[in-house]
């Protein structure tokens, strides 16, 4: 199987996270720095202060001096403690872990899916429209799925384009739940319909009417769907579910139409990286499981 790389966006997003996780440290460890050096110069001049008043013998004046410098003392800053989703320390924080289980999530699907296929197969991630961004397509003999890759470690339920979750903890309990949507608030259906509408339109605007199959694969090992009633896309676990769809389909386009689509796609791709800039995606809502 050949592999296109487009973009790599999640690798993208990766890399502004830690730039600010380092950034906002800086930060952090300069204030720290700044607050104390002013207390370090606040207690010397106490200090000064009380030893000028026991030279003098000025005993009421010392006592006070004394009892401000045990004041100060208590006052001195301590590094930031800060929340891992906003600042910190030497680790990554929650947000850059989420973003590298996520890229090797998309890894993984596209080992396994380079292990299965022969050269016939072409793998194009990270393709992008103005309607979003499709972690993978894969095109050939057997036509041209699209592919979202989601590494949730939940139970995901699932009505037409509503996405939920419930997480459990190792009892059985339920410690957790919410929607499963990206930053403009799309279930997992609707951020790769989207995408893979558009172009499939933009497909059939050039002369290659071609079905563009949507498909979610959920990699995380823990991954489990839950209640499915209509779903809008393919839903299943791992590559292999993608292994058996693509198996399923008849051989539908020849070496010729491979070619023409495949350009076609990186053309539309490059026009809209163009016209739109990559710019991050914004860390999840509270309560909310980010489909990113």
């Amino acid at each position: 199987m050949r592999i296109i790389e487009l973009s790599d966006h999640p690798a993208e997003m990766l890399n502004e996270a830690a730039l600010r996780r380092r950034q906002a440290a800086d930060r952090a460890r300069s204030e720290y720095e700044r607050a104390l050096n002013e207390h370090e110069m606040r207690l010397r001049a106490l200090r000064e202060e009380r030893d000028r008043a026991l030279a003098r013998r000025r005993w009421w004046l010392w006592v006070r001096r004394v009892l401000a410098v045990s004041r100060e003392k208590r006052r001195a800053p301590r590094p930031a403690s800060l929340a891992r989703d906003t600042v910190a320390g030497d680790g990554p924080t929650d947000r850059e872990e989420m973003l590298m289980a996520g890229i090797e999530g998309e890894r993984q699907v596209a080992a396994d899916l380079g292990r299965a296929l022969d050269d016939d197969w072409t793998l194009l991630h990270g393709y992008r429209n103005r309607r979003g961004e499709i972690d993978h397509l894969l095109l050939g003999p057997r036509g041209l799925f699209a592919i979202e890759v989601k590494n949730l470690n939940a139970t995901v339920h699932i009505r037409r384009d509503d996405w939920w979750y419930d997480k459990y903890d190792r009892y059985g309990n339920l410690v957790e739940s919410g929607e499963i949507t990206d930053r403009r608030g799309r279930s997992p259906s609707q951020q790769l319909g989207q995408p893979a509408r558009e172009l499939e339109a933009f497909l059939r605007d050039r002369g290659q009417a071609v079905q563009v199959q949507r498909v979610v694969a959920l990699t995380h090992r823990r991954s489990r769907i839950g209640t499915c009633t209509d779903p809008t896309v393919r839903v299943g676990i791992s590559a292999a579910y993608v292994l058996r769809l693509v198996d399923a389909e008849p051989a539908a386009l020849d070496g010729r139409q491979l070619a023409q689509i495949a350009r076609l796609i990186q053309r539309d791709h490059d026009h809209h990286k163009v016209r739109r800039p990559a710019a991050g995606r914004r860390p999840p809502v509270s309560r909310r499981h980010t489909a990113g």
